[in-house]
C-alpha cells in the first residue's frame, strides 16, 4: 500500500506540470530581421504587463488598478543565466527613455503598447545587444491568482505603507502579504521615497520570494497548493512560441538563487530618473556603465557585476 501510495505521488507530481504546460497561451514574441547573434548563456526577458483582463468592476476597484484602455508593460525585467557562474536578475525601469524602433525615442513600455511582446523585444534587443532567448509575460490578475493559490507571500517592511494609490495599508514588520496586497506592494511607487527605482527593488524581492516559496517542501507536498499552484500559473502566464519547458526549468532553477549568495539582482544603472523628455519624465541609463554590464552578459561573465548592483 506504502510503495502504492509513493508511486500514486510521484506519477501527481509530474502529471499536473505536463497538464498544466498544455494549458498556457503562447504569444509571437520573436522579432523579424536583423538580431544580436546567438550569446552564451540564456537570457529571458519576463514582463508584468498592466492587463486588466479577466477582472470585474470590483476587482478592478479593490485591486487599484483603474480601468485604462490598452496594454504596457508595468515589469520589465532580464533574467540572464550563464553557461556557468551566478544567474543575473536586472530591472529595466519601464519609464526608461530609448529607442523604439519605428516609434523614435519613447518611454520602453511603449514598446509594447505599440506592438506586443514582438515589438518590446525587438527594444530591448536593440537598446542592450542581448539575444532574447525566452519569453514569460503576466497580467495583473494572474498576478494576484499565483500569490493566493501559494496561501499567500511572505514580506519584511522596514516601515509601515499607506497608500492611496495602490490600496495599502500595511504595518511594520514582516507579514504574510495575500495576492491584492502583494500586487499593491509591487506597483507602489508614489509612496516609495526612491520612486520607480524603488518599485523595482521590491518587485525583484518579491518575485525571488514566490519562486523560494513555489519550490518548498510545504508546496510541492501540499496535494492541493501544489495543484492549485500549477493552475493558477498556467492560466496567468503567456510565454513565447519557442520558450520550451526545458528553459523554463532553468529559469524557475535561477530565480531560486538570485535572492541569495549564488546570484545577483540589480537596476540597468541610472544616470538620470527624472529626465524631462517629449514624453513626459523618464529614467536615462548611465549608457557607458549600462552597455559594460550589457557587453559582461553577452559575453555570459557575471563574475563582477556586483560593480553594477543597486
Amino acid at each position: 500500500m506504502l510503495v502504492l501510495v509513493l508511486v500514486l505521488a510521484v506519477v501527481g507530481l509530474l502529471a499536473i506540470p505536463v497538464l498544466a504546460w498544455s494549458q498556457i497561451a503562447r504569444v509571437d514574441d520573436s522579432p523579424s530581421g536583423d538580431r544580436p547573434a546567438d550569446q552564451p548563456g540564456t537570457t529571458f526577458l519576463m514582463v508584468g504587463s498592466d492587463s486588466r483582463e479577466g477582472l470585474t468592476k470590483a476587482e478592478k476597484k479593490k485591486l487599484g488598478t483603474g480601468s485604462t484602455a490598452g496594454q504596457r508593460t508595468d515589469t520589465v525585467m532580464l533574467m540572464h543565466i550563464p553557461p556557468g557562474g551566478k544567474p543575473a536578475l536586472i530591472s529595466i525601469p519601464r519609464d526608461s527613455y530609448v529607442s523604439v524602433p519605428k516609434h523614435g525615442r519613447d518611454k520602453i513600455n511603449a514598446a509594447y503598447s505599440f506592438g506586443g511582446p514582438e515589438l518590446l523585444v525587438r527594444t530591448v534587443e536593440q537598446n542592450t545587444g542581448l539575444r532574447i532567448d525566452g519569453y514569460l509575460e503576466v497580467g495583473f490578475g494572474g498576478f494576484v491568482n499565483v500569490i493566493d493559490a501559494l496561501g499567500g507571500i511572505e514580506m519584511c517592511l522596514p516601515k509601515a505603507i499607506k497608500d492611496r494609490n495602490s490600496h495599502l495599508d500595511l504595518p511594520e514588520g514582516c507579514q504574510e502579504l495575500s495576492g491584492a496586497d502583494a500586487l499593491g506592494y509591487v506597483r507602489m511607487r508614489y509612496a516609495d521615497p526612491k520612486g520607480d527605482l524603488g518599485r523595482v527593488a521590491r518587485q525583484r524581492q518579491m518575485l525571488a520570494a514566490v519562486a523560494k516559496k513555489a519550490a518548498a517542501p510545504a508546496t510541492v507536498l501540499n496535494p492541493i497548493r501544489y495543484w492549485r499552484l500549477w493552475m493558477a500559473s498556467a492560466d496567468a502566464l503567456k510565454l513565447g512560441e519557442d520558450t520550451s519547458a526545458w528553459e523554463m526549468a532553468k529559469l524557475a532553477r535561477a530565480m531560486t538563487k538570485v535572492s541569495g549568495p549564488d546570484g545577483y539582482t540589480l537596476t540597468v544603472p541610472i544616470a538620470n530618473p527624472n529626465l524631462p523628455t517629449p514624453v513626459g519624465s523618464a529614467v536615462q541609463w548611465d549608457r557607458e556603465r549600462a552597455l559594460a554590464l550589457f557587453r559582461d552578459l553577452a559575453r555570459g561573465d557575471t563574475s563582477d557585476l556586483a560593480k553594477y548592483t543597486d
